[in-house]
């Protein structure tokens, strides 16, 4: 049996014939919804890792880059951190560089400056805490 072709050819086929097509009307929304709360959060979820990923690789390069920085013959620990703060500020936002710290240490024995950067990133969603990140970065120094 073929399809009725108007409103007037389903009424003339009878119930049997209308009752096919009413049963799927109302089905494409309900699909919709089935869908979109499965994969609403899976495509948070995605974004969210991008982003922590994104800014601990950002934190881990600016403290690698501050204490190289530090380390070299005419610089103090307080300049690599000055530096850490740029490169956070300049790459991602200035409030991840709110907590960096720079110290003197000591490596296997030789004198090395450690950079510690430490920052929040903010859920995507409307709930959900936030995630601590720590990122350190080493650099023998430089002696004169």
């Amino acid at each position: 049996m073929r399809w009725p072709r108007s409103a007037a050819e389903a009424r003339a086929a009878g119930p049997r014939a209308a009752g096919r097509r009413c049963d799927q009307r109302g089905s494409a929304v309900v699909d919709f919804v089935l869908v979109l709360v499965v994969l609403l959060p899976l495509v948070l979820g995605i974004l969210q890792l991008a982003l922590v990923l994104h800014v601990r690789n950002t934190l881990t390069a600016a403290a690698s880059e501050g204490a190289r920085h530090a380390a070299t013959a005419d610089r103090s620990p307080a300049d690599g951190a000055a530096y850490t703060r740029r490169q956070v500020s300049g790459a991602l936002a200035a409030r991840f560089a709110g907590a960096v710290d720079a110290s003197p240490t000591r490596i296997d024995g030789v004198p090395a400056v450690e950079v510690t950067v430490r920052a929040d990133v903010p859920p995507l969603g409307l709930w959900g805490p936030g995630i601590h990140l720590e990122a350190r970065g080493h650099a023998a120094e430089e002696q004169p």
